[in-house]
């Protein structure tokens, strides 16, 4: 098999063992790294590996041909998207702003948009999408007036001098006490959904009954970053979801991407197909 996910800790980590070959019975997969954005316009395009992670804002379009695996992705609490500026402001000051976004088919992309849609009516300035590393430092250059940041900026924000203007996870958990969904493991429809489940629910267990073991290799696809930040990057977006979604990451998945078809904002899905 071959498998695309982003060279970010949380990937590495999951996929260390299924990658070094520590799975009984499975051949290590060939590996493309690739930014969300590239997953899923290969997703869209049914193009590229057999497996892919992209984000949950992208199912909907992709669910006829590929499979939601229920483990592997990335979900929870305390780790959603950040809206930041380089001085304190208004939300409505949005309206008149250049807002950087890593993808317009990002979860944290649809986030923004169900938020803007309940506190500006929908009224944003201009969308610019430039690669997520970018965006804190077009911020703090004044290249664009906000963005949008995802993955380890939470940590590292500060350090940009830059101000946190909304924190979407927190207002996705106060607006309906579940968690946020951000990045899906998916497949083509074809292949043996059992042997993959088995496969990355085994890997994710190798990485935490070895955390050490895999740090070389997740510090090698992360070089900006400490082993500081990576490990706290890998503790808040690995948790029990990762391991098996459950039915509380199921319903989570299921409001997220029903409020977003309502608000015409996604395709409209069926979704009995995110089960199975």
């Amino acid at each position: 098999m071959n498998i695309a996910f982003s060279p970010c800790p949380n990937d590495t980590f999951i996929f260390y063992a299924w990658v070094h070959g520590k799975i009984t019975g499975v051949c290590p997969p060939e590996v493309t790294y690739a930014d969300i954005e590239q997953t899923n316009d290969w997703a869209v395009n049914q193009m590229g590996p057999d497996i892919l992670k992209i984000s949950y804002a992208t199912l909907p379009s992709v669910l006829e041909h590929y499979q939601l695996i229920p483990c592997g992705g990335a979900l929870g609490r305390g780790c959603g998207p950040l809206i930041l500026t380089k001085s304190k402001q208004s939300a409505a000051s949005l309206k008149q702003q250049t807002i950087a976004v890593p993808s317009e088919r990002s979860t944290a992309y649809l986030l923004f948009r169900l938020w803007a849609k309940k506190h500006l009516g929908h009224e944003l300035g201009r969308i610019v999408v430039m690669p997520f590393t970018d965006i804190m430092p077009a911020i703090e250059a004044g290249i664009v007036d906000a963005g949008l940041v995802i993955h380890e900026a939470r940590f590292i924000y500060h350090t940009y001098g830059l101000h946190l203007l909304q924190d979407l996870g927190l207002w996705w958990e106060e607006e309906t006490g579940q968690p946020i969904p951000l990045g899906a493991i998916i497949a083509k429809r074809h292949l043996d959904r059992d042997l993959i489940i088995r496969t990355i629910t085994e890997s994710v267990r190798y990485a935490w009954a070895q955390p050490q073991e895999t740090m070389p290799y997740v510090l090698k696809h992360a070089e900006t970053l400490t082993s500081d930040v990576a490990s706290a990057h890998i503790e808040l977006y690995v948790n029990h979801f990762t391991e098996q979604l459950g039915e509380d990451g199921y319903e989570a998945i299921e409001t997220l991407l029903g409020r977003a078809a309502a608000a015409g904002l996604v395709p409209a899905f069926n979704p009995a197909q995110l089960r199975s």
